[in-house]
């Protein structure tokens, strides 16, 4: 009779154990489905000091700063935000795959990708332009490369472009990397190394390079950096939103200080959503 006392006692307290355990999962569910765990797959470049770079602290870069603000205004705090590399290459089929949900990575505008992909924005307005030694004073125009070696990455058209409308007497130079181009540019190997004038600011802004190297200003194209999101998607609207809030509230402004400041970057206002300057 003693026994069956305590065995009943017991069932009653494994009742109410199992009974609390259940309550906890779904307590446990309801904060789940109210966006605890909920993610946000964004495409960035990896390699693009000042625009977007892995370095052991995280991921940094004006790029990264852009995302990231406009993933909160979409809902998802940082710690919700998965990055993904996205080389130039892939990341139209990056997003019709739905590998991310968008992509901030340099990505210039054009009629050709606005066929398979949409973009929000622009959201920073670059030209392509040269970056030389600090102390040349021999490059003050685009015609002055001509006879000076001209670096810029395999595979690139940035120099080419330069060669054929610009200076046809320069002398292209093609290296693996633009890493590569600014040692040559440091010891004198090459004269000047040419693509966006963002992407440069970024390389010249690193510590090791600060004071070494200045941007021509030269404008020689209109690069509009947009946001890649799927064809068809939602997301271009409420990042175009994001957007407009990132500028009137200055947060853009500080992204650009903060990222090209030290190259002496003299940036163009932030563009117009939908203005795209050609």
């Amino acid at each position: 009779m003693k026994l069956r006392k305590v065995t009943a006692a017991s069932a009653v307290v494994l009742a109410l154990a199992v009974t609390a355990t259940a309550c906890g999962s779904d307590d446990k569910k309801d904060s789940d489905s109210s966006g605890g765990d909920k993610k946000i797959t964004v495409g960035i470049k990896f390699d693009q000091p000042g625009i977007g770079q892995k370095t052991p602290q995280g991921y940094a870069g004006f790029d990264v700063d852009v995302a990231t603000y406009v993933a909160g205004k979409l809902g998802y705090k940082p710690d919700q935000i998965q990055w993904r590399e996205t080389k130039s290459a892939d990341r139209e089929n990056a997003l019709s795959r739905g590998d991310v949900d968008f992509i901030a990575a340099s990505y210039s505008i054009t009629p050709k990708r606005q066929q398979k992909v949409d973009f929000a924005g622009p959201y920073l307005l670059a030209h392509q332009d040269v970056l030389i030694r600090a102390d040349d004073a021999t490059i003050k125009s685009p015609s002055d490369l001509n006879s000076k070696k001209l670096c810029s990455v395999t595979g690139s058209t940035s120099a080419q472009n330069v060669h054929d409308t610009l200076a046809p007497k320069a002398q292209l130079q093609q290296y693996p990397t633009y890493s590569a181009c600014l040692t040559g540019l440091q010891n004198k190997a090459i004269d000047a190394l040419t693509t966006d004038d963002s992407i440069l600011a970024g390389y010249a802004s690193q510590a090791a390079f600060k004071g070494k190297f200045k941007l021509g200003g030269f404008k020689m194209t209109n690069e509009n950096y947009g946001i890649g999101v799927k064809k068809g998607s939602d997301l271009k609207a409420k990042i175009n939103t994001a957007l407009e809030a990132m500028v009137s509230d200055g947060s853009w402004q500080k992204a650009v200080d903060k990222n090209f400041g030290p190259a002496q970057y003299k940036n163009e206002l932030a563009p117009k959503i939908g203005n795209i300057v050609s």
